[in-house]
């Protein structure tokens, strides 16, 4: 099962300069472990030390802020789209 996963600019150092990669995985969780098993560069950016998602970093599943689904559990199907978009802060 085929997940399209877009690549914010910032990380795309790590996916060898690919706006997006696809990744297999039944849900959110396993597509976002594959994808930092791929590229190891992205694990520390993506995942604590506890194996959750970093707070900064939102996901989207088809759009859908994956916070408000099932969060890391949210379930995919082959030709979905995930969004991996770090959080901007400033003032």
């Amino acid at each position: 099962m085929s997940v399209s996963v877009r690549i914010p600019t910032p990380l795309r150092k790590h996916t060898d300069g690919q706006e997006v990669v696809e990744v297999d995985g039944k849900t959110a969780g396993e597509v976002l472990e594959n994808l930092a098993e791929t590229h190891p560069g992205l694990r520390d950016k993506l995942f604590d030390d506890e194996g959750g998602l970093r707070r900064f970093v939102n996901v989207f599943a088809n759009d859908e802020d994956i916070r408000f689904l099932d969060k890391l559990e949210t379930p995919v199907e082959d030709g979905d789209e995930m969004s991996v978009v770090p959080a901007i802060a400033g003032g």
